[in-house]
């Protein structure tokens, strides 16, 4: 025998994904901590409701049929509780063939569902007709090749052999009932012959069990729980046929035989409705992973863009920038050199200084702070200077190793100039102290003079004017603040706060 490599799992779902998982019998089980007893308690329930609904009907059949003191009582109660499991046997028939007709991957199954019409037939001719023993005969040898084919196909295994040797048997019983012996002893014959062929098939699939209960890995590992139910209900059936040699006219193996296949039947349905729930999970597993796929590539898109625009924005930048360099600076700087007005060529330097600095924060290359901190001393100190105005210079205590980006250099470059042209135009002041200062992730200047001050008919319009109002629209964009505190007769200080 060799097991077969085909999958009785859920389609479109890898049973190994959701968990660990045991798929000996052709279908997706719960995983592990789920299936604890739950599987017993639900099929012995459905056993028990199923006795409970057939029992009473019987009992009052069979005491309707004989008499209290009578000995074949018992026997009576059991040949009625036999024809209520027998109905009950039809139904569940009915239901594992719409499972079969769901779910193909459950085709194994057909074996049970052909055993359960099949034995109701049987002892319903074998009641029916007078030739009983002819009935058990021709029908049981193919029963025993269900339920050997069912017990084989359980495990995933197939054998060409035995199923060549069960059909021969199968066509050579009822051909044995034209030999010149009595029915009833080859209908006894078959009975011990068959009966033992059947618990031979059982513990060969107990054992098999058994095995692979204990396989290397844990999804391949058949549980524990499932393989004492399985038992429970083999044991059942093993119960039936030793009944049949022992106690032939007690009627316990036409009550224990169907018991046994209603109890398989519904571990078949619990084993679907366990496989149903895993579906479903791993359907709402693959939604969420679908969505957080389509989240993933909308932001990949979103950065992909992005980087893009900016890609596009820097090449731009660094186009203009080359053209201002190249075209306006060359003009500019043709005039500072040529020109014969002092004013004319003063404006036109200073144009040429604002025009390096544009370029400079066009072209996006980082400044380290040191460098901005002497860039902006230089040029402060100078232009205090030449308006008469004493400046003094206090940088950080320490050396920092911060860097500027150009645009947050520029700006505060920008900044600085406005604040020195008003000192300068507006205050009248002797004297300036401007104090830098990196700390706490945030860079400060604090700019403070001795000037007249802003007298108080401009103190509310402070920030209508351009030259305030533009020195605090350019900290914003560097997601800092620029304050100005001011008042007649005690000077004006501006604290610009940037984050480094």
């Amino acid at each position: 025998m060799q097991r077969t490599t085909e999958q009785q799992g859920t389609p479109g779902m890898d049973p190994r994904e959701a968990g660990p998982t045991s798929t000996i019998d052709g279908s997706v089980l719960a995983p592990r901590a789920a299936r604890g007893g739950s599987n017993a308690v639900a099929l012995a329930c459905g056993l028990a409701a199923t006795l409970a609904l057939i029992a009473p009907t019987c009992l009052a059949q069979a005491a309707a049929d004989a008499s209290p003191g009578s000995p074949n009582r018992w026997a009576l109660v059991a040949s009625q509780l036999g024809y209520g499991l027998q109905s009950a046997l039809v139904l569940m028939a009915f239901v594992l063939g719409l499972l079969i007709w769901q779910r193909r991957a459950q085709r194994h199954i057909a074996w049970l569902l052909a055993l359960m019409p099949g034995w109701v037939l049987m002892v319903g001719l074998a009641r029916l007709t007078p030739w009983p023993a002819a009935i058990a005969v021709v029908l049981a040898p193919w029963l025993l090749w269900c339920g050997v084919h069912y017990l084989m196909r359980r495990l995933r295994r197939r054998d060409r052999r035995l199923h060549r040797a069960l059909l021969a048997q199968a066509v050579l019983f009822p051909i044995a009932l034209l030999l010149p012996v009595p029915s009833a002893q080859i209908a006894a014959f078959a009975l011990w012959w068959l009966g033992a062929q059947l618990l031979i098939a059982m513990a060969w699939h107990v054992w098999h069990l058994w095995q692979d209960m204990f396989l290397p890995t844990l999804e391949e590992r058949y549980p524990r729980a499932d393989f004492a139910l399985s038992c429970g209900l083999i044991g059942l059936g093993a119960l039936a046929v030793l009944a049949a040699w022992l106690l032939p006219g007690s009627g316990l193996a036409s009550v224990l035989g169907p018991l046994a296949l209603i109890g398989m039947g519904l571990h078949r349905v619990r084993d679907f409705a366990r496989a149903l729930t895993q579906s479903e999970l791993a359907v709402l597993q693959g939604e969420l992973r679908l969505q957080e796929r389509i989240a993933e590539l909308e932001r990949h898109f979103d950065q992909v863009a992005e980087a893009k625009l900016e890609q596009v924005t820097e090449r731009e930048r660094k186009r203009i920038a080359a053209d201002l360099h190249d075209d306006l600076g060359a003009k500019l700087l043709t005039i500072v050199h040529t020109s014969e007005s002092d004013r004319i060529s003063t404006l036109a330097r200073e144009a040429l200084e604002e025009m390096r600095l544009s370029v400079r924060g066009l072209t996006g290359k980082p400044v380290v702070l040191l460098d901005a901190l002497g860039d902006w001393r230089a040029e402060v100190v100078s232009r205090l200077a030449q308006a008469n105005i004493l400046a003094e210079w206090k940088s950080p205590a320490e050396d920092i190793e911060h860097t500027f980006p150009a645009r947050a250099y520029v700006q505060t470059t920008r900044i600085l100039r406005e604040s020195v042209s008003n000192i300068i135009k507006h205050s009248g002041a002797t004297h300036c102290v401007i104090s830098c200062s990196a700390q706490d992730g945030y860079f400060s200047v604090v700019i403070q003079d001795n000037g007249q001050g802003i007298p108080l008919e401009l103190e509310g319009r402070l920030d209508k004017g351009h030259g305030m109002a533009s020195m605090k629209a350019r900290a914003k964009q560097m997601h800092g603040q620029c304050l100005v505190e001011s008042g007649p007769g005690w000077g004006t200080v501006i604290r610009l706060t940037i984050p480094l």
